[in-house]
């Protein structure tokens, strides 16, 4: 059956915001081409979309013709705020931004492991809410018949450990500080407008790496993460897999040759974090003698690795030991990346985090030259190009979304009934 009148404008309207989500601002003749409707058509979502306060004027199209210039048409950038938060285990990092993903306001806070939970817990709000403040300063002022604008819209939360399926809540897990469950209850209620959403930090830095990052051209992909510890995400056929019970790519977790031991439910030492986590990294590089001073805001790991891919790339005299040191580390590697491939066939591997952007391409080809004498199964392995930021970075893009799909939505309601 064709659609209704107001079946038809509320698609049409979707359209029109997603083509200037991605492509920016758009001319109406522009947005014409590019939807394939009529000129009154363009006209009349234009107005509709203008009224429910989600696009307006944002300039002129500087076209070659005669008579004015065309006007340009944007999504109204401060129509709703966006938070975003990476929280870690010493700490967390929160960024605020407007409706397009304009970063407003970004701060950090680093939290030790004697911190009590209650003080843990208001140390992360308050700085949500300094962030939330300072942002509002820098947006437009409120107008007139829209009572939430400009107020904080959803909040993305990205963690450690497992997300229920069932709930969308952080389950309790051994080895996470207790203030981290916590933590979203408390931004609830210090933000009771807000829709706060949690998601597995390897998980969103998956997302980032497909949707701006080392994997924009591949719908099938595994991340391995490397930072403070390991994880993986899986993306087949484009969707984020979660598993039954939150768990899919708890890869430290992974029995492999080459440790003490073996891992058990409450505890991964013994498994695959025993060799690629940032503590077990260290040692290796010990052991060749190699040290590197990170910064504040990256593992040890990281900074070991990137000095050894210097040494490398420099021809140094420490190359041989910081050669020898990479190798032993793709051994590693390779073994956690293999027990993936075997199982997904994914295709490629995104060596992410810290850890893997600090490596780069030196570090990728020496896992892929292992992987394809261990794996039959052809796998291209490639550096994560957004390293530790992109946690971050995919916290603000599912923000973005949620906020996005729902005020459209709020608009097509409106107009459908006009």
């Amino acid at each position: 059956m064709p659609a209704s009148p107001s079946t038809a404008r509320a698609i049409n309207d979707r359209l029109a915001l997603r083509l200037l989500q991605r492509e920016g601002p758009l001319t109406a003749g522009q947005l014409k081409q590019l939807t394939g409707l009529s000129r009154p058509s363009v006209a009349d979502l234009v107005e509709r979309l203008t009224a429910s306060g989600l696009i307006e004027v944002v300039g002129e199209a500087g076209e070659q013709r005669r008579g004015p210039n065309a006007k340009l048409y944007g999504i109204v950038a401060d129509r709703a705020r966006l938070a975003a938060l990476d929280v870690r285990t010493e700490g967390v990092t929160v960024l605020v931004s407007d409706l397009v993903g304009r970063v407003l306001a970004e701060a950090s806070v680093p939290i030790g492991g004697d911190t009590g939970t209650g003080t843990a817990v208001e140390q992360a709000v308050s700085l949500v809410e300094r962030a939330a403040k300072e942002a509002e300063a820098l947006g437009a002022p409120p107008r007139e018949g829209f009572p939430a604008w400009g107020r904080l819209h959803t909040l993305a939360i990205g963690a450690p450990g497992l997300i229920d399926p069932a709930s969308g809540e952080l389950r309790d897990s051994s080895g996470l500080p207790e203030w981290h469950r916590r933590l979203v209850a408390a931004l609830q209620e210090r933000f009771p407008d807000a829709h706060a959403l949690v998601e597995n930090e390897t998980n969103l830095a998956a997302l980032a790496e497909q949707r701006e990052g080392a994997a924009r051209d591949r719908d099938t992909f595994v991340l391995l993460w490397l930072g403070h510890g390991t994880g993986a995400a899986v993306v087949l056929d484009g969707a984020l897999r979660r598993g039954a019970s939150g768990g899919t790519g708890e890869i430290g977790f992974l029995p492999v040759p080459g440790t003490d031991g073996l891992p058990s439910a409450t505890d991964c030492e013994g498994g695959f974090h025993s060799l690629a986590g940032s503590a077990a990294i260290a040692a290796l590089a010990g052991e060749y003698g190699l040290t590197a001073h990170a910064r504040s805001d990256e593992p040890v790991a990281a900074a070991l690795v990137r000095a050894a891919v210097a040494r490398v790339a420099a021809d140094a005299p420490e190359t041989g030991a910081a050669a020898r040191f990479l190798d032993a580390l793709a051994d590693r590697l390779a073994l956690g990346a293999a027990s993936v491939v075997a199982v997904l066939d994914p295709g490629c591997v995104v060596l992410g985090g810290e850890v893997g952007q600090a490596g780069g391409e030196v570090l990728a080809r020496r896992v892929a030259r292992r992987l394809r004498r261990m794996a039959p199964l052809p796998t291209e392995v490639r550096p994560g190009t957004l390293g530790g930021g992109a946690v971050l970075r995919g916290a603000l893009l599912t923000a973005r979304d949620a906020a996005q799909e729902e005020l459209f939505g709020t608009a097509h309601g409106t107009a459908g009934a006009s």
